[in-house]
Order: C-alpha cells, then structure tokens, then sequence
C-alpha cells in the first residue's frame, strides 16, 4: 500500500505535458463522505420541505449515494427542490456551503496530488456524478481545466427540474471521460484517474495509472485482484465526539491558565513583557501539548530570533495559527487588528493587554498614516505577526497576498521574515469549533531584505514573496532532514 509520498513521485516520475491527465472523482476521492449532505443538511435547517420530503431527504443523508439507484433518488431530489430556483441564488448556496462545510472534508493527500499534476504540466480533471453545484467551487480550488458533472437545465435564469446532459454515473462518467480525451487529445495510457467507488472500475479502468482512494469493500476486493494501488487518508472527523470535546477544553483552558498567571505575574512586576512571555510561551506549549498537537520546525528555526525586530508573514489556514505562532516566536512580538477591534468585548480588552498595534482602515487614502501605530511598534524593537492573505484560505491553496505587511516593512526598514505553515487546516480547520490531534510543520525562510523597497516596486515583492511560499509548499523540506528546535 503506497503513501501518498510514493504516489507523487510517480507522478513527478512521469512524462510531462497537458497531454496526460489527471482525472479525479469527487465524492470520497477528493472529499470524505459526500457533498451531498451538505445541501441536504441545509434544506432540512432552512425548514424548505414537507413532512414527506423531510423523511425521504434523512433518509438519502443517512444512507449516502452508493448505488445508481442512491444517485437516481438524489438527482430526483434535488431537481424537484430545485425547480424555479434563480441560477444565481444557487450559485450562491453553492459557494456558502463549500466555504463553510465542504472545504473542511477535502482529503489533503489528494490536494497534494493535483498538485503535483499541477507542477508536470499535466492536465487535472475532475469528474462527478454530482451536481454542478457540488462541484465547481472544488474544481476551481483545484485548478480543474475540466468539469464533468450532471449539468442542470436553466432557462432564462431558472432551473427547469431537468437534467442535461449525460448521465455521470459509472458507465457514463467513463464514457465522458473517453469523449473528453477524444477531443483534446489525452494520452490515455499515460494518464492518471482516482476514485473511491466500486462504480467506477470503468472509469479507473480508462487510465494506465489508476489509483484507488480510500476505496470501499467492492472497490478493495478489485484492487487487489488488479494490483491497483491503494491510498488510505488521514480521518477528516465528523461530528465532534466526547473526546474532541474535552480535549479542545483542555487546549483553551491551558491558554486561559497561562493568561491568568502571566496577568498576575505581569500586574505584580509591571511588565508587559511577562504577561505576553508566559501566555505566547507557556501558554501555548501547554495547551498544544495536551490537545496532542506537534509542532516541527523542519528547516530555518535560527531565522525566528536572527533578523528582529522584523515583520513575520505567515500562511493563514487555521484558527490555530496565532497559537502555533506564540509557540514559535515566544515573545518580542505582536500583531495587527483593525481599529473596530478595539471595541469588542472581551478581545478588545486582550488585544489591549497584549499590546496589539490598532490600524484605523476607514481612509484609504491615509493609509500611510494609518499604519503609523504599527510602524513605531517595529521601530520601538517589537516584531509584528501578520497574514498577507488577510483572511484563514478555506483550503490548502494559497490565497492572494496583500500589500499591507509589504508597506508596513518598507517604512519601518525592518526585514520580513516568511514563516510557511503545513497541516495547521489538519488539527484544526477553518470552520471548526475543535482541534484534534497531529503534527504541524514549519519551514521558516531567511529574512528579506526591504532596504532596497520602494512604494513604486512594492508589488513585485509582494509577488516575490509569495512565490517562496509557493516553492516551499510544493516542494516541502524533505522529512529526511535532521528537525531543528526553537530556542527562546
């Protein structure tokens, strides 16, 4: 059974060029479960249905889509709540319900795949029985130049109740896949398809290097007798159990412990300092530790204390993140916030203890002076830790990089200091309200200087930047290599 390191090197072991493919299922493949349950969740919230249809429709989020019959019964369902919908409203729903709860079950082994595919050249398909609506946001966050999927019938903006189309199921989604190689010109035989369904043998079957994902029972039993190769991904949880629950009051109540005594400490030495030490510090290795959360620092540990005062650009993925950062910088360092954060309750008041630099955002046109607070705090000896992305990316892929921490660097002539995060979205993702357990690694780049920047070149850099993101991500510091341990 290879890893998931093996199987990409295959694929970077193959020939290049968007003449291979790269064809991937959706449901089970590159997601756990199945995208349906999440419109079938939210039309159950929202109270769209009768009595009848509210049964029929558990019942179809209980039993899942593992047969035609399954998939018949959820095309029907889904075209009678459908009818007369505006395209526009369910392209809405569509994005909502991918940023809020499909994003959270994307497989982070098949992500590294396209990925790869993505760096040969190749030519990424996915490929569903599902709907349009399912599917797009996936398709797009993977780079898909392909969509195959149950398209709906829209007439003069809204959908009809019908289907158009070929049906994607089994026979007909490997029969899509030939006429799409058919016009563009695939070398099948070279090419790659993923799948996790017994259903579809057929569509595996098209590719000369077919991979089996996370595979059900009847898909097992024919990989073994083919010698297909076999993926197994990291559980992407579910419904939070006792366990995760009182594990994740246990990483809150370490941080909230610390904050505690860093507060008392801190108001009997009068020290700042102290407080922020103890809390980013103890703070954060407590309540890691007992969430069962490893930090490793796989390359670049001595670039966290050689440039400061600096500004340390970090990928945001996870609500985690600001804790990993505490572990990993210890203290001498604070962040940003918007001057509206002032004012909320309860975070304003830590924000303030802490020392956050507040930006009034409301004048873009004074936005020099905007960012004076945050300027003297760099040049007063104070790091500042800050997200280009300006928002947690619902998956793995790198959103766009702001210019603010760029401008912030520029005018306080200080360094910036990449720090590359992986696996943060794994232990605890965008939308979750728990952590579970794993290991985060973190590459940290050595610093960039900023004494040459001008207002006029800012947005090369920006671009420069991002780009070593990029790099590191998609060609991560090998695991061979000896792990270097921060010293605060």
């Amino acid at each position: 059974m290879p890893s998931v390191d093996e199987l990409v090197r295959a694929v970077r072991e193959a020939p290049r060029g968007p003449e291979v493919a790269a064809f991937f299922d959706y449901d089970g493949t590159v997601i756990s479960g199945y995208s349906a349950t999440a419109f079938y969740r939210h039309r159950i919230l929202s109270l769209q249905l009768g009595p009848q249809e509210l049964v029929r429709t558990m019942l179809a989020t209980a039993r899942g889509i593992t047969s035609e019959e399954d998939f018949a019964d959820f095309l029907s369902i889904s075209l009678s709540s459908w009818k007369g919908k505006r395209l526009e409203d369910m392209q809405e729903l569509s994005q909502n319900l991918f940023k809020h709860r499909i994003a959270g079950q994307l497989h982070a082994e098949t992500w590294r795949l396209a990925q790869a595919h993505h760096e040969q050249g190749h030519t990424v398909v996915l490929a569903s029985s599902a709907t349009r609506f399912q599917v797009e946001p996936m398709a797009a966050e993977i780079g898909a130049s392909h969509l195959l999927c149950t398209e709906l019938e829209v007439v003069d903006g809204l959908l009809t109740g019908r289907s158009t189309g070929f049906a994607m199921w089994a026979g007909g989604k490997a029969a899509a896949v030939d006429r799409l190689a058919a016009a563009e010109g695939y070398d099948l035989e070279q090419s790659f398809a993923y799948s996790n369904g017994h259903e579809d043998v057929a569509f595996l079957s098209r590719a000369g290097n077919p991979v089996c994902v996370e595979p059900d029972s009847g898909l097992t039993k024919i990989a073994a007798q083919r010698g297909w190769p076999v993926l197994r991904c990291a559980s992407r949880g579910g419904t939070p159990g006792p366990v995760d629950i009182v594990r994740t009051a246990a990483f809150y109540g370490g941080l909230a412990g610390a904050f505690g005594t860093g507060i008392g400490l801190g108001v009997l030495n009068r020290s700042r300092e102290t407080l922020i030490n103890i809390t980013g510090g103890v703070g954060a290795d407590v309540s890691l530790a007992v969430a069962g959360i490893d930090v490793d620092i796989v390359v670049g540990a001595e670039h966290l204390w050689s440039a400061r005062p600096c500004v340390f650009a970090f990928n945001h993925q996870s609500k985690i993140d600001p804790i990993l950062l505490m572990k990993l910088l210890r203290g001498g360092f604070t962040g940003v916030a918007k001057q509206e954060a002032r004012n909320v309750p309860g975070f304003g008041q830590a924000f303030a203890i802490a020392g956050v630099a507040f930006i009034d955002r409301a004048d873009a046109g004074q936005a020099r002076a905007a960012m004076a607070p945050a300027v003297d705090k760099l040049r007063a000896g104070t790091s500042l830790v800050i997200a280009p992305e300006g928002t947690r990316s619902p998956t793995p892929r790198l959103g766009k990089f702001k210019k603010g921490a760029f401008h912030l660097a520029m005018q306080a002539e200080v360094p910036m200091v990449p720090i590359v995060i992986r696996n943060a979205g794994e232990v605890m993702w965008r939308g979750a309200q728990t952590v579970r357990p794993g290991r985060v690694e973190v590459a940290v780049l050595p610093p960039v200087d900023t004494s040459q920047w001008t207002p006029a070149t800012v947005s090369e850099h920006v671009a420069e930047v991002r780009a070593q993101f990029v790099e590191t991500l998609a060609h991560w510091p090998s695991d061979s290599n000896d792990r270097e341990v921060a010293q605060p």
